[in-house]
């Protein structure tokens, strides 16, 4: 005997149904790995963000005898020879620069991203280069006692 196959010119809605069901099933696991992975550009680019504004520091505490009030970008031009033309945005946080912390006797500082948690932890550094608060998921670097972390 033969099978005889059926020709369709369509889909039945049973077949649409679970077509729509498997498409649904992987967007669901891919999304979170879109998730992390831009997570762990936004870390790369802090990272490498960081160290150009301790770069900065660093120059501007040569030429001017101690380290910047703030990181501003109007700060940070002051150095020369310039390192930056502008202070970048927090890679978690484009609104904002990132976080910079000076100690009271002006000889530490801590520069920082908030992380994927998208909140500071750290507090402040001490007069010892200490930093203060939870480190928590920051991103940062310093001259004190812990160089860099995150």
């Amino acid at each position: 005997m033969f099978l005889r196959l059926r020709s369709s010119k369509g889909f039945t809605i049973l077949e649409l149904l679970i077509v729509i069901a498997v498409i649904a099933i992987l967007v669901g696991i891919a999304l979170p790995r879109f998730k992390g992975m831009k997570d762990e550009g936004n870390y790369a680019k802090a990272k490498g963000e960081l160290r150009s504004l301790q770069t900065a520091a660093e120059s501007y505490r040569i030429h001017h005898s101690g380290y910047p009030a703030d990181l501003a970008s109007a700060t940070l031009n002051a150095a020369s020879p310039q390192i930056l033309a502008a202070a970048p945005k927090d890679a978690f946080d484009t609104a904002n620069d990132y976080t910079y912390f000076i100690s009271t006797n002006g000889l530490y500082y801590v520069i920082l991203s908030k992380g994927p948690g998208g909140t500071t932890t750290v507090t402040a550094i001490t007069d010892v280069g200490a930093l203060t608060g939870a480190t928590g998921d920051d991103i940062w670097v310093s001259n004190g006692t812990i160089q860099s972390g995150g």
